[in-house]
């Protein structure tokens, strides 16, 4: 994979929360589909991603809320540090 298309995956890398949370404008939305038709390891990253969060959400449903510490290393595992309530 050449670098620029190491760039165009990193662009959208950034977008990937609101796209699979259906949030994202149209335009948006139809460039990361094509590009995620194409390229593997974004297509990995979209299904792992919406894998994650569907199975959050059922187990948020099974077990009532998940403990703050089980949120906080989740989101640190996923690098997703910014979003860790305190």
């Amino acid at each position: 994979m050449s670098e620029n298309e190491h760039s165009k995956c990193r662009s959208l890398l950034g977008s990937l929360s609101d796209y699979v949370d259906g949030s994202l404008g149209e335009e948006l939305c139809e460039e990361i589909e094509r590009h995620v038709a194409e390229c593997q390891n974004c297509h990995i990253v979209v299904d792992t991603l919406r894998k994650t969060i569907s199975l959050y959400h059922e187990s948020a449903v099974e077990a009532g809320d998940v403990p703050g510490v089980v949120r906080e290393r989740l989101f640190r595992t996923l690098n997703l540090d910014d979003y860790i309530r305190h």
